[in-house]
């Protein structure tokens, strides 16, 4: 059975059950009173009948004595008025000679004694009633009969019907004489006997017709019925009211199970369904806007991690690695804000390399956050990376650190040696800095799990920063000089393109020195291939002290070296080459000359070739041709000198090489200012 069967079953029982219960007592009570009205009938008609026919027989009686009192010869003229008056139907007078005047007095059958006293009621079977009076030679009797008119007068007089009984007094069983003209009791009617006695000679039966049905009858039912009609109406429309919101928000929890959370239960009005069905419409509403946030940040995870992945995959630049492990990071846990900082192996601080969301002093662009360093061991932060250990928590903050309500940091270490025979100590700093996490959102503090996931992205940070570590050693070790620690010849031809294009994008001048040195020659056979490094270290060290942080030192190689002056002109080139060449000139190099009998002091010259792009060359190497050239003219003109390249535009062409050396001594300045 449904649930709207047995709410409609309950909503009759509820309804219907009181009106029937109702009725019964109603037509019980009804009944009963009817029964109640029909005996006072009965009874009030029992009076009236006896009155009646105690009236009749003194009415007899009073014309029996007007007749016995007057003379013998005004008796009949007497009687004949009484009777003419109706006062009697019959007066008999008895006496020397029986006179009767009867005029409507039916005889009685023969041996049947007809006439009843009203006084002695004996006769089995009455026609008339009488009533005697005696005079000194008389006996007057004055008559009625007891006929259907007289009875219906009974009857009429008492509101009921009147028959005569067959005996008297009447007895069980006796018999009822139906006179003609009257009409027998009903079937079903109540009855009274009255039994006949002094002043009441006559044996009647008094009938009160059963009552019929009135339209109160009638309409009790027809009220009954509509009700029970309105009633299963009425239950059918609550049951259907109130399974009808049940039935819709079943339908919705099931297509809402089946992951359809668009769908909305409709609100019928508000009562408790109604608000049943807002509460879920709202509840689906959140979980929708939840899953929709978890998707979201479910895609938005999957692209943190594609973009992770391609970073990793395609660039050793820690200014885009970071902050995309950051960023990811963040997104996975939930966090407010975070900050990655690395260890300066040069003194050991904290160095701010990326944050995002942070706030007060530390809510700085990405240039000025890089200033920002933290002492070892302080806060925090520095016990993570003294410790190799995570902390997380609300309270132990330093005032230098960001401030929060909650962080959790994680240690960056670098990936382990796969090198079996590296000691700890060989194999790197294990500790390469912190991951630090602030204000989870959602949630007051860090849980295990943010701990598990910040520790995988702490750990792709540490393989991400020994990674770039080793690329740049590769990549600085590929292109520097072992010996001197200068830039070597492969570098020199990317920087000189470089530089050479953008001169001519932004319309400046580039300066080319070469460098190389007098005798170098001697100097490797008489102290040796040692000492000869040791002068090549020492010169390149006074080649840097000598320059801008702009300008750009190369080993081009043997004891040829190249220097590359951005915006700067020849005449700049000039007072560079002469200040090199009198740091190398003025102060010998210091050695260990591992001879007996050597110095440890070797002085040594320079010699240096000048060129200028665009003046002596259009690309890059056109540039470092005429620098050669101009260095070659410099040996040639003595050596410990410089000597500036000719114009692209004076040179001889090929073939007729004229052998005049390059000018000289300083130039005037071609384009830009000088130094």
């Amino acid at each position: 059975m449904t649930l709207r069967g047995r709410l409609t079953s309950a909503f009759l029982v509820v309804v219907l059950g009181p009106v029937l219960l109702g009725s019964i007592f109603v037509a019980l009570t009804v009944a009963a009173v009817s029964r109640e009205r029909t005996d006072e009938r009965l009874d009030h008609a029992a009076t009236t009948v006896r009155a009646a026919v105690g009236a009749i027989c003194g009415q007899l009686q009073a014309a029996a004595d007007a007749v016995a009192v007057v003379p013998a010869s005004a008796r009949s003229s007497v009687a004949d008025q009484l009777i003419t008056r109706g006062l009697a139907a019959d007066i008999r007078i008895t006496g020397p000679e029986v006179v009767s005047l009867a005029r409507r007095a039916p005889q009685p059958p023969a041996g049947v004694t007809g006439w009843q006293d009203c006084t002695a009621p004996l006769g089995t079977r009455i026609t008339a009633l009488a009533a005697s009076a005696a005079a000194a030679d008389v006996t007057v009797l004055a008559a009625l009969p007891v006929d259907a008119a007289l009875l219906n007068r009974l009857g009429v007089a008492g509101g009921v019907t009147v028959t005569l009984s067959g005996t008297a007094p009447p007895a069980p069983g006796g018999v009822t004489v139906t006179l003609p003209g009257t009409a027998p009791p009903a079937p079903g009617a109540s009855t009274r006997r009255l039994g006949a006695g002094p002043g009441q000679p006559l044996p009647l039966t008094l009938s009160a017709p059963p009552a019929r049905p009135t339209i109160r009858y009638a309409v009790l039912p027809l009220i009954v019925l509509l009700t029970a009609i309105v009633a299963v109406i009425a239950a059918r429309w609550l049951a259907r009211s109130t399974t009808r919101p049940l039935g819709d928000l079943a339908w919705a929890a099931d297509r809402v199970a089946n992951g359809d959370l668009d769908t909305r239960v409709p609100i019928p009005r508000p009562d408790e369904l109604g608000r049943l069905a807002g509460t879920f419409n709202r509840m689906t509403r959140e979980l929708q806007s939840y899953v929709q946030a978890l998707t979201a940040s479910r895609d938005q995870l999957r692209r943190h991690l594609a973009i992770l992945g391609d970073t990793l995959s395609s660039t050793h630049d820690l200014d885009r690695i970071l902050p995309v492990i950051l960023r990811t990071a963040m997104t996975a846990t939930g966090a407010r804000a975070g900050l990655v900082l690395l260890v300066d192996p040069a003194d050991g601080t904290l160095a701010a390399r990326c944050g995002a969301g942070l706030t007060g002093e530390w809510d700085l662009p990405p240039a000025d956050l890089a200033a920002r360093r933290l002492a070892p061991g302080r806060g925090v932060l520095g016990a993570v990376v003294a410790s190799g250990t995570p902390l997380r928590g609300t309270t132990g903050m330093s005032a230098e650190e960001p401030a929060c309500e909650s962080y959790l940091a994680v240690p960056i270490s670098a990936p382990p040696s796969s090198d079996p025979f590296l000691s700890e100590s060989e194999a790197g700093p294990g500790t390469l800095g912190v991951l630090a996490l602030y204000d989870r959102l959602g949630g007051p503090t860090f849980d295990d799990a943010d701990l598990r996931t910040l520790r995988t992205f702490a750990g792709q940070a540490g393989v991400a920063v020994h990674n770039v570590r080793v690329h740049e050693e590769a990549q600085r070790l590929s292109l520097t000089d072992p010996l001197t620690g200068l830039w070597n010849y492969r570098y020199l031809r990317e920087v000189l393109r470089r530089e050479v294009e953008r001169a001519h994008r932004f319309g400046r001048m580039l300066t080319v020195l070469m460098l190389d040195l007098d005798h170098f020659k001697d100097v490797n056979d008489t102290y040796g291939h040692p000492v000869g490094d040791q002068v090549l270290g020492e010169f390149a060290r006074r080649i840097r002290l000598g320059l801008r942080e702009v300008d750009v030192a190369f080993r081009q190689g043997g004891e040829e070296f190249v220097v590359l002056l951005p915006e700067t002109d020849a005449y700049g080139g000039v007072i560079v080459a002469e200040r090199l060449g009198a740091l190398v000139r003025d102060r010998p190099m210091q050695i260990d000359p591992r001879r007996p009998g050597l110095t440890d002091r070797i002085p040594v010259t320079v010699s240096i070739g000048i060129a200028v792009f665009p003046e002596h060359g259009a690309t890059a190497q056109e540039v470092l041709d005429a620098a050669d050239e101009a260095l070659y003219a410099a040996k040639n003109a003595g050596r410990d000198t410089y000597r500036l390249a000719e114009s692209v535009s004076s040179r001889v062409p090929e073939g007729n090489f004229d052998p005049t050396p390059a000018v000289s001594g300083p130039q005037p300045p071609r384009h830009g200012s000088g130094r």
